[in-house]
């Protein structure tokens, strides 16, 4: 009878721990715990860990580190249920936490309702389908961090795999997730209050930890902030975020017209129109906003019309874009919808009209430069002097807001090419110079081969030297950049130049035939006349229209 009693009590102190005995309260916490498995992209284990459910619906708190690299994750609950992490709800990288959403409903803890201090009695609950471990642990101490949540330091030597499992305190209310000290043998633990308020905001899936996970951020429960995660979702690269975030949008704001508009473009994107048509007659349907349910159907199908028009959807066409705006100007005349009626007429081809429309907006709410820079392509397109495109050009300059001068970068690129039409070579080269400021020298080399063009013809040789060369840098292979180099090096007396880069034309390109015209006449200038007709020769037989009155004057 004693060594049946001894063997109990043993029992007890293997499963409890020592100090205070633990409450039917801690023993149920361990219902709320769950095992974490994180995977890669080819369904192989990443990590593993532990964590708690602190919602009904499946809200959830672990620790970060799980999840970096992971496309997907799962959790399973004592009884055995798997279910998939859906969203992350929030993540902070300083304390290696992290908030997020399974599939299905859970049994949650509850949240301590106050702090637990120095020398409380706490105890670390583990995971497992049965029998967990239990283990009684003190509070060693507590730090404060922002104000009004704690962060708990305990001397303990935690039992194997409980990192991240819950501390609660004698009413069974967690207080906090167990964290190995990087730095010590302590055991810490991160306010859960501070985990369960974690969120997302707009900006979360720029985030670049955030990035580095697999599974979809939560939509933030703010709408203002919704719509700006909306918006930068359409800008990843990560398709199965940019549809899940979509896909909640709609779930979460079904009478806006946003979610249905950013699904239909996801369906234009794959080419998918018929479906693009459903979603925008849905968006119509229910929208609280028909105006602008039809508005953003014709800005898809302008665009579509515009952009993919080798792709032929019969259903949809510039009359049937300019149907939906009219109808959306008809429930609520403003000038924004006038704006998409101008843009449809310019596409059909009626540019006086257009024309007209742009210049008329120029006096409403919505004057803007880009309304002056639509009324210059009028101008081009009715073959008006070049003088009046300038002028619209200008006021598109003029009125852009010095604070958003970058936007004016198109404006300038297009005055100088206006400017080259009118042999104002100087002014032009002004205007390319501006444009590469603006764009912050994101340019490719042909900027640089037609800029270097307009510096020739401004007389503006070193400067041009300078271009045609960066030209060559950033395409190397393109044999046109050297023959142009070879020809400016002429032109400048730099002979022995000349005939370098020319000879690296012919190297690149043996059947171009300005490579060899432009060595011939580097070698002739230099004095060895006989090599020179003889590549003058062979830029003729190649077809250079100019080789043979080259080798007429050469020849004498």
């Amino acid at each position: 009878m004693k060594n049946i009693g001894l063997f109990i009590t043993l029992i007890i102190l293997c499963v409890c721990g020592t100090g205070k005995a633990q409450t039917s309260a801690v023993k149920n916490a361990a219902k709320s715990v769950f095992k974490l498995t994180t995977y890669n992209a080819d369904g192989s284990v990443l990590a593993t860990s532990n964590g708690v459910f602190v919602g009904n619906n499946g809200e959830a708190i672990s620790n970060l580190k799980p999840f970096i690299g992971a496309a997907k994750a799962t959790v399973t609950d004592t009884k055995g249920r798997e279910m998939n992490v859906e969203r992350i709800m929030g993540i902070n990288d300083l304390y290696d936490v992290a908030k997020f959403m399974v599939s299905g409903k859970t049994t949650p803890l509850p949240m301590a309702q106050s702090a637990s201090t120095s020398g409380s009695q706490t105890w670390l609950v583990g995971y497992a389908k049965k029998s967990p471990t239990i283990t009684a642990a003190t509070v060693k101490s507590v730090e404060t961090f922002m104000d009004k949540y704690s962060y708990y330091i305990f001397s303990l030597t935690a039992p194997e795999n409980t990192n991240a499992c819950p501390f609660v305190n004698s009413e069974g209310q967690v207080i906090g997730i167990m964290q190995p000290s990087t730095t010590s043998s302590d055991i810490h633990a991160t306010d859960a209050k501070f985990i369960v308020d974690l969120q997302t905001s707009g900006l979360s899936i720029e985030d670049e930890t955030m990035k580095k996970i697999g599974i979809p951020p939560a939509l933030p429960s703010d709408k203002d902030q919704a719509l700006l995660t909306l918006m930068m979702a359409a800008q990843t690269n990560d398709s199965i975020k940019h549809a899940a975030i979509v896909n909640d949008f709609i779930s979460q704001y079904p009478t806006s017209v946003d979610g249905y508009t950013a699904q239909a473009q996801i369906y234009v994107n794959a080419n998918e129109f018929d479906k693009a048509a459903k979603e925008m007659e849905t968006a119509i349907k229910k929208a609280e906003k028909e105006d602008e349910a039809h508005y953003n159907y014709s800005k898809i199908i302008y665009e579509k019309e515009v952009y993919k028009s080798n792709i032929p959807y019969e259903p949809w066409s510039l009359d049937k874009a300019y149907d939906e705006i009219n109808k959306a100007y008809a429930i609520n005349p403003q000038p924004s919808y006038q704006h998409q009626q101008a843009l449809i007429i310019y596409a059909k081809g009626d540019y006086q009209k257009a024309y007209d429309m742009f210049m008329n907006l120029t006096k409403t709410s919505i004057r803007n430069p880009e309304l002056f820079y639509s009324a210059s392509q009028c101008k081009q397109m009715l073959k008006a002097p070049t003088k009046e495109v300038i002028a619209l050009l200008d006021s598109a300059i003029n009125n852009t807001d010095t604070l958003r001068i970058r936007e004016a970068a198109p404006y300038f690129l297009a005055r100088a090419e206006a400017y080259m039409t009118t042999d104002s070579f100087r002014q032009a080269v002004f205007d390319y110079t501006r444009y590469e400021i603006l764009v912050n020298g994101n340019v490719n080399s042909n900027f640089y081969y037609i800029r270097e063009q307009a510096e020739v013809k401004a007389k503006l040789y070193q400067q041009a030297l300078i271009d045609i060369t960066r030209a060559i840098v950033l395409n190397p292979k393109e044999p046109t950049y050297y023959a142009e180099r070879a020809s400016l090096e002429l032109r400048v007396n730099m002979v022995d130049d000349a005939i370098k880069t020319a000879s690296k034309c012919i190297e690149l390109a043996p059947e171009y035939a300005d490579g060899y015209l432009l060595l011939g006449l580097g070698q002739i200038t230099k004095g060895n006349k006989t090599e020179g007709l003889a590549n003058l020769e062979k830029a003729k037989q190649l077809g250079h229209i100019q080789a043979q009155e080259m080798i007429d004057k050469y020849s004498k």
